[in-house]
């Protein structure tokens, strides 16, 4: 059992919904989770688009529409930040906790040079002048792999690669050193060999710094390769937590057996590939989790 003392982020009966101009109520889009992130591990959660991933992560930094309803605890540290003013989120935003973004170019200001984007991240949470917080950014690019970063500081954002713009979003959220990073598909819009790069930088930053990182993904390949531990989440619901090795040796929910046996690389060449169904109802679902739970405890 994970205690305060030992997690940094804790999700305890958190449920989100969103206000609808029709006639029925939507379902809710995180359902009821809780869950807790240990000091220093990579946690990743892994599920379709539309399962609740980016929904759930985005609480915790009060990033959600207006149009949404939370309900439960997000701690951080042990502080339950839904009840935080927006001057106290946007304290805890890039200090305590750091956000990457899929969309590297969306992250960045296009008319704005890469490297005083992260100075004045430095600068919005530490009492330090403009020639202090240049030569800590010029530090981290070089930390994340920026080449002659010195020279590289003045770029605008399209004068970079993809892979180069993401070390930079990456560099801007370990600007303040935070205890959690959260990593919302990070690396999907890279090709392979750069999307590697990026998650062995993910992995050795977490080593290096002891951060605690919340990695949202699709990808069990992703899985596979850098998380500590796993959540499995279908249709707002978290299914099945784990070590990455339970995952992809034991899985003990159903619709987790079926996302894996989806996978090519688990199917052989000229073999066609299960399906696994586009949407499972409500009952259906609470099924499977019966079956599960009856195969657990034999």
């Amino acid at each position: 059992m994970t205690t305060a003392s030992d997690s940094v982020l804790d999700f305890t009966d958190v449920s989100v919904a969103f206000r609808s101009d029709g006639p029925t109520a939507s379902a809710p889009a995180v359902d009821g989770v809780s869950l807790s992130l240990r000091r220093g591990e990579i946690f990743g959660i892994v599920g379709e688009s539309g399962s609740g991933k980016s929904t759930l992560a985005n609480t915790v930094l009060g990033l959600l529409p207006s149009s949404a309803t939370v309900r439960g605890h997000v701690r951080v540290n042990d502080r339950d930040v839904l009840g935080l003013s927006e001057s106290d989120l946007r304290a805890l935003r890039g200090d305590e906790v750091a956000m990457i973004f899929q969309d590297a170019s969306a992250s960045l200001d296009p008319t704005w040079p890469v490297g005083d984007q992260i100075a004045e991240t430095i600068r919005a949470h530490r009492a330090i002048g403009r020639r202090a917080a240049r030569e800590q950014a010029i530090a981290l690019m070089t930390e994340v792999g920026i080449p002659d970063a010195a020279s590289r500081y003045g770029d605008a954002p399209h004068r970079l690669s993809g892979g180069m713009r993401q070390r930079i979003v990456i560099a801007a959220a370990l600007a303040n050193n935070p205890q959690l990073l959260i990593a919302d598909e990070p690396a999907t819009a890279l090709d392979v060999t750069i999307q590697a790069q990026i998650l062995q930088l993910i992995d050795r930053l977490r080593r290096d710094h002891g951060t605690t990182v919340l990695l949202i993904t699709h990808d069990l390949g992703v899985v596979a390769q850098v998380c500590d531990r796993v959540g499995v989440m279908y249709a707002g619901r978290l299914l099945e937590v784990g070590t990455a090795h339970e995952l992809f040796a034991r899985p003990t929910h159903p619709y987790t057996r079926a996302l894996l046996a989806a996978s090519p690389n688990r199917v052989a060449r000229g073999t066609r590939l299960p399906v696994v169904p586009a949407q499972w109802s409500v009952e259906s679902l609470h099924e499977s989790e019966a079956v599960a739970e009856a195969e657990a405890a034999q």
